[in-house]
Formats: structure tokens, C-alpha cells, sequence
């Protein structure tokens, strides 16, 4: 599949998927003009392992972060919206 238009992309997705699964590339045309190229990822990203998780709440736990309440939360996020916008926002 060396090229798809873009009213083909809903129609064709299945053999979109294909190509790209298949380490093919495939041009993007509209309107009768190239305007991009559709590529396959370089890497595929791998699914969390339980390991993977372990690891992460030990990096959490590490950063001893304080626990707060959502009335604390609602609050720190009222103040950050008043610095970034100021009082017209409600």
C-alpha cells in the first residue's frame, strides 16, 4: 500500500494497520497533493511488568512526598489558577 488519501483513511484502516505492521511506510495524499508520510513506529514500547511497578512505587516512596487531603489539593489548585490567570476565572 504505497499510498492512501485522506477520505480512504476510515474505509481502509485495516490494510493501514497491516502496512504498518509490516515495517511499510504510506504517503498521505489530499486534494491531489503529498502533504505526509505515515511511518511504523522504530521501537515498540514494552508492557509493565510487575517488576517494573515495584521499582516505581520504591522511587515514590524515596521522594517522601507529603499527604494531603482533597480540601488541601482544591486549594493549592485555586491558588495556581489565580497566580496563572488572575480573578476573572470563577
Amino acid at each position: 500500500m504505497p499510498y492512501v488519501t485522506t477520505t480512504e483513511l476510515r474505509t481502509k484502516m485495516p490494510e493501514i494497520i497491516g502496512a504498518l505492521l509490516a515495517g511499510e511506510s504510506i504517503d498521505l495524499i489530499h486534494r491531489s497533493r503529498l502533504i505526509g508520510e505515515i511511518k511504523p513506529q522504530k521501537y515498540q514500547n514494552k508492557p509493565l511488568t510487575r517488576e517494573d511497578i515495584a521499582e516505581i512505587k520504591a522511587a515514590a516512596k524515596k521522594l517522601n512526598l507529603p499527604k494531603l487531603t482533597d480540601k488541601q489539593l482544591l486549594s493549592n489548585y485555586r491558588k495556581h489558577i489565580m497566580e496563572k490567570y488572575g480573578k476573572g476565572i470563577s
